[in-house]
């Protein structure tokens, strides 16, 4: 039997093109499994396969565990009880006994084949996805096998990987014998058929196809750093130089528009813009906003966000078709982007201008003329006012030494009226919308303040109700939101 079992080994291996330890370790699976059809209950056991002689030996094990803990007294034993017999041996141990040697009938044999093939299956499946993932290639071309569910079923050589519908470019006919090229999104070890997901919907996929058509990129002179696609309609890329010689746009776009027509074919006809990216956020969104012009822009950065202001003319341009060049524009660059015309632009300045003004006036206890000075001067906040350097306040035609000491003293009175509110507020407001994952102590008094004290009561908020109580944007008003209305359908 022990010669029987090297050759079997040594057999398998060679054709399953798989290690002599796996093998091995599906065999000591297969006894144990049929040594465990000699018990009536549920017992654990442990084969140990000699790897030079082909011998093996079985034990029974139990598990130890403390003494009020046994709940499967078949393969669990308290720790006083087994001490009784291994002095030394402490909890989560295991304690074992040696068994008779199995002879297999021919259902034991049967039920050993099957394990050993499942488990030689499985380790030849993850054998060929380590080779394919060794050779580094972000990118399959295959041809697709079958369809099933709506997924295309990719086979590359000895790869097999799905293409999700979801992941499929919208209104394509892919059809069972057609050549097709996609990128792996992920890997899904768990899954029992292709572990393989691919995308052809993904930013990444144009960056790759790129990558093939523009040599330049390989050899590090060309760079894409961040692409933003509506799939099958229109898509953008911001390219940057590392070498003065080399035209971002131009070598992207190639002889005649050969590059960038190669990967349009690619992409069923995905129309794509060619942005030269820049390190300044704000020229970056300039170049993606094109053909739109810009008029003006200011940059937010404590909302990651800009006010982009065109004129009448460009601004259907800057919105595009159901918004879309203004929503690739805002994937590409990472900023959100509040398109406005200069009259809006005006309004909301004008607004501003009104709120920061009545604010000085009554928390500062000035005239308007003296909050007038203070607001075109740049001050916008009771923060700056307090604690802008004395020096620069002194330079402010108007103002006088004892006038700026009187006015940082009063901007520091009022802030810490303020925060002792803020945190008599906070006092107010449940533990559980503290906890609240986006939410912060300030937002958490705005709220409190206004009466929301409970994750529930902010459950119940609209979107435009959280924004304007808590100053914040649409999107953490929406994730917040949704966020305190996780435990709901938990409960269902």
């Amino acid at each position: 039997m022990s010669r029987e079992l090297l050759l079997l080994v040594d057999a398998l291996a060679r054709e399953k093109n798989v290690q002599k330890e796996i093998v091995f370790g599906a065999l000591e699976q297969a006894i144990g499994s049929a040594t465990k059809k000699r018990f009536p209950e549920e017992v654990e056991v442990r084969v140990a396969i000699d790897r030079e002689t082909g011998e093996f030996e079985s034990f029974r094990r139990w598990q130890v565990v403390a003494d009020d803990a046994v709940e499967f007294p078949s393969h669990q034993i308290a720790v006083s009880k087994a001490r009784e017999q291994y002095a030394d041996v402490d909890v989560e141990d295991f304690i074992e006994e040696p068994l008779e040697p199995i002879e297999f009938g021919r259902i034991g044999a049967q039920a050993a084949k099957q394990v050993i093939l499942q488990r030689i299956r499985d380790a030849e499946r993850e054998q060929i996805l380590q080779d394919f993932l060794a050779r580094g290639d972000k990118l399959l071309t295959g041809t697709i096998k079958r369809m099933e569910r709506g997924n295309a079923i990719i086979e590359s050589g000895r790869v097999e990987a799905v293409l999700p519908r979801d992941q499929m470019i919208p209104k394509e006919n892919l059809r069972v014998g057609d050549r097709c090229r996609a990128i792996v999104l992920k890997i899904d070890r768990a899954a029992r058929g292709p572990q393989l997901i691919l995308s052809r919907t993904a930013p990444e996929f144009i960056i790759e196809l790129f990558r093939l058509e523009v040599p330049e990129m390989e050899e590090g002179l060309l760079e894409i750093k961040s692409a933003a696609r509506d799939p099958g309609v229109r898509a953008k890329i911001g390219v940057v130089s590392h070498d003065k010689r080399v035209d971002p746009i131009g070598t992207c776009v190639g002889m005649r528009g050969s590059r960038v027509q190669a990967v349009t074919q690619e992409l069923a006809g995905e129309r794509v813009d060619i942005v030269l990216w820049s390190p300044d956020p704000a020229q970056f969104v300039i170049g993606a906003l094109a053909p739109a012009e810009v008029s003006s822009i200011v940059v937010d950065e404590e909302r990651h966000a800009m006010d982009v202001v065109v004129d009448e003319e460009n601004l259907a341009i800057a919105i595009g078709r159901a918004g879309q060049n203004v929503r690739l524009a805002s994937e590409l660059t990472g900023w959100t982007i509040n398109l406005m015309s200069e009259e809006e632009s005006r309004e909301k300045q004008e607004a501003e201008t009104s709120s920061t003004r009545a604010l000085f006036v009554e928390k500062l206890d000035v005239d308007e003329d003296l909050a007038d000075l203070l607001v075109q001067e740049g001050f916008s906040t009771l923060e700056e006012v307090a604690y802008v350097p004395i020096n620069e306040m002194l330079e402010i035609e108007g103002l006088d030494e004892p006038t700026v000491n009187e006015l940082r003293a009063r901007a520091r009175d009022a802030l810490i009226v303020q925060a002792i509110k803020s945190e008599e507020q906070v006092e107010n407001v449940d533990k559980s919308l503290l906890e609240l994952e986006g939410m912060d102590t300030e937002l958490a008094a705005k709220l409190g303040g206004a009466g929301v004290r409970t994750r529930d009561d902010l459950a119940d908020l609209a979107v435009d109700e959280l924004v304007e109580m808590g100053g914040v944007d649409d999107e953490r008003a929406r994730t917040l939101i949704m966020k305190a209305r996780e435990h709901w359908f938990a409960q269902e």
